[in-house]
């Protein structure tokens, strides 16, 4: 997926760099690592494992990451998960009748609906995985990421998909809802703009990017194999028409990879930066303002410190 090609892309740009790998197992971690090192044998390259939908998990990787490194220059927040996917088939031929199938198919609002669940920590599954999870090991970590001479950054994998009607403060980890996947990203994007306010003045920077429409192993699971055979020519043909269809995880990648060579002090906290590619395949980033109320974004931090602290109480024995 884009995590992939994110890593052979920063390789690219300075293979002098030390990749650090989270996946959720061990069988995972080696082969992502043996990948990374087919096409750059001389990459430094660990790994670590860590499922980011189970607090004592990320806890665990973190008390591990403070004892490898001294210092964390990146930290990609690219978890994410789509439960049960379900195509509304009724809404799409609405929006064919109605012309606004192009923004549905750029933005799936209306059109993708998924079914969550509770995890091991009675939290909503895409809420822990999408959200907590990283926000955990962000809080987890700060001793690498704060007060160092050169900046910290952290790079959230958002989506177009991130829409404030699919969020609700009073219930912010969706489980009165359906799209529970977009609501996690539209919190992620609530979350990144606070961590500035809270943590510019001490070198760490947030940023958020889209990676638009890239077919991942998350994406083939929404419809039939036999169908996305059918749709990928139509597919091909959209991207002359919006240019967040991306399709590869290269493309995808390419607002990670552009935020890798910005100077931190120079973005904007209110804008997404979206990975595009045009319909004769040329990528490139657009920054776009995103609709955050900067209320809500601080409310939303502090029921986030209030989980955390009934989280960290539980797991008090994996804490220094």
């Amino acid at each position: 997926g884009v995590g992939l090609a994110l890593c052979r892309r920063l390789l690219e740009e300075d293979g002098r760099i030390h990749l650090c790998v989270a996946c959720r197992n061990a069988q995972k971690s080696e082969a992502t690592r043996d990948l990374i090192l087919a096409t750059h044998p001389a990459a430094q390259v660990s790994t670590v494992e860590v499922d980011l939908g189970n607090v004592a998990s990320v806890l665990r990787v973190a008390r591990e990451l403070r004892c490898r490194f001294q210092h964390l220059d990146f930290v990609y927040l690219n978890a994410g998960i789509m439960p049960n996917p379900h195509v509304n088939f009724k809404a799409l031929w609405h929006g064919l009748l109605t012309r606004k199938v192009l923004h549905m198919l750029t933005t799936a609002e209306g059109l993708m609906t998924q079914t969550d669940r509770l995890n091991g920590d009675g939290l909503q599954e895409v809420f822990a995985t999408n959200l907590f999870g990283h926000f955990i090991l962000v809080r987890q970590l700060e001793s690498l990421l704060c007060g160092n001479e050169k900046p910290s950054r952290l790079i959230w994998t958002s989506s177009s998909n991130a829409r404030e009607s699919a969020f609700s403060l009073s219930d912010y980890q969706h489980a009165k809802g359906q799209e529970s996947y977009s609501s996690s990203k539209y919190a992620t994007d609530l979350t990144s703009v606070v961590l500035n306010r809270k943590f510019n003045k001490q070198g760490l920077y947030s940023s958020i990017v889209c990676p638009g429409l890239v077919m991942t192993n998350m994406t083939y699971r929404i419809l039939p194999v036999f169908l996305w055979k059918l749709l990928m020519p139509i597919m091909w043909l959209i991207r002359f028409f919006t240019k967040t269809y991306t399709l590869t995880p290269y493309n995808g990648a390419e607002a990670h990879v552009w935020l890798f060579k910005q100077k931190p002090e120079c973005l904007d906290a209110l804008v997404k930066y979206h990975s595009c590619t045009s319909g004769l395949g040329k990528s490139y980033v657009e920054p776009r303002k995103i609709d955050v109320d900067e209320e809500t974004a601080e409310k939303l931090y502090q029921k986030l410190l209030e989980l955390e602290k009934e989280a960290l109480e539980r797991y008090s024995d994996l804490l220094d």
